[in-house]
């Protein structure tokens, strides 16, 4: 049965607090209903780092369990969308730092080649999505945590256990690809 919540301007609404006081219980049902309410949103955060649709299911299902597990920590202070957002960010960290190996420390040799802006505009929101969705796991980790994120080099070094020039080194070599896999999709600019 879906759930709609709205969101008042203070906060939460007086039924989500309800849910939430339930998971503080252990109570099974108002935890079926907190993961079906931000499935979607939580599922979309764990696609932009995994691809594959059995390990996004898995991290995404760890992330709430973990959740649920530290529900009584939720103190009711701050959207419990960003607190759950946080969580579930944590079970996608760990499972790139346990699956993608880092062979070398590369230091950033390169700067950062910008798209032809003509090209950008062309592209739907989706499209740009299914073009990270194709950069090589360390890379696109990278990519989604600076980029998407909003995460420092320094910040993703420490999350992944890599040097911010390791760091540096895959965000540039992500918009490297992503410009020539875009330029290549010939986007019939009228110049």
């Amino acid at each position: 049965m879906p759930i709609a919540l709205a969101y008042s301007v203070q906060g939460q609404t007086s039924e989500l607090q309800e849910l939430i006081q339930g998971c503080m219980r252990n109570e099974r049902v108002a935890q079926e209903k907190v993961y079906k309410l931000f499935y979607p949103r939580m599922m979309a955060l764990v696609r932009r780092y995994i691809d594959q649709d059995v390990q996004a299911e898995e991290v995404l299902n760890n992330g709430f369990l973990r959740a649920f597990q530290k529900v009584e920590q939720y103190t009711f202070q701050g959207s419990f969308e960003g607190w759950l957002r946080k969580i579930v960010f944590h079970s996608v960290s760990d499972y790139v730092k346990q699956n993608i190996k880092y062979n070398e420390k590369i230091v950033l040799a390169e700067k950062d080649q910008l798209i032809h802006k003509d090209h950008a505009d062309r592209l739907y929101y989706n499209q740009l999505l299914e073009l990270v969705q194709t950069l090589p796991g360390a890379t696109r980790a990278v990519f989604n945590m600076y980029v998407m994120e909003g995460f420092s080099h320094k910040e993703i070094g420490r999350i992944l256990g890599i040097s911010e020039g390791t760091s540096k080194w895959h965000l540039s070599e992500g918009r490297r690809i992503l410009k020539d896999k875009i330029e290549r999709l010939n986007l019939h600019l009228k110049k």
